[in-house]
């Protein structure tokens, strides 16, 4: 009731860091639910091989996962395997990037959390040993679909920019068109890491 509720007032729903079964989550697509949060983030540690909130999301052809690509959210092979079940026009690339990225590894305190950010930007809520957050900003996570499941820097970017605006009704965002909103970014590329040069907001050099 509460997601039909939520999309006849026009609201993008998505399905939460979740341990719902293959019924729920039916159930939550049928009334409109179009979206998985950080899909294969927030679940329990341990989940059955078969009867898992995974395999039901990546199944349902008519839900988009966002997923966090940097490597420690997600492996690998786990990337490859989400876009090769969904395709490059059905996923977001997001980030759930933390203030603390940038910082030196270390422990710090986030949201009321004691954390621990190693060396290789991990971020660790140290009491439940889990993760908290990610330290790297979305440009890792383009390179890294390039990287993980082979790419073309086009494909990395649509998943990051064009296929958002669609998917969340973003009017005259999310490409390079005549009209469109001239937010632009100016990056080279090198050994899949992205270095931004300059950034354009509404076609002015911010």
């Amino acid at each position: 009731d509460f997601i039909k509720k939520c999309v006849s007032e026009g609201i993008i729903v998505a399905i939460g860091h979740s341990n719902a079964n293959s019924r729920q989550i039916d159930l939550a697509v049928e009334n409109g639910a179009v979206l998985s949060t950080h899909l294969g983030n927030g679940c329990a540690n341990m989940i059955h091989r078969h009867n898992n909130p995974l395999w039901p999301q990546l199944a349902n052809d008519k839900l988009i996962p966002s997923i966090i690509a940097d490597g420690n959210h997600l492996l690998p092979e786990e990337v490859k395997v989400f876009i090769k079940a969904k395709g490059t026009d059905n996923i977001i690339l997001t980030s759930d990037v933390v203030y603390l990225a940038g910082m030196k590894p270390g422990r710090y305190t986030f949201s009321g959390m004691d954390v621990e950010l190693k060396e290789d930007g991990t971020l660790l809520n140290i009491a439940q040993h889990c993760l908290a957050g990610a330290s790297f900003p979305l440009k890792k996570g383009v390179g890294n679909v390039m990287k993980f499941a082979g790419l073309t820097l086009g494909e990395a970017v649509k998943m990051a920019s064009e296929n958002v605006a669609r998917i969340y009704n973003l009017k005259g965002k999310g490409e390079i068109k005549p009209g469109y909103a001239a937010d632009l970014i100016l990056f080279e590329i090198e050994n899949y890491s992205i270095n931004i040069r300059q950034v354009f907001k509404e076609g002015k050099l911010l």
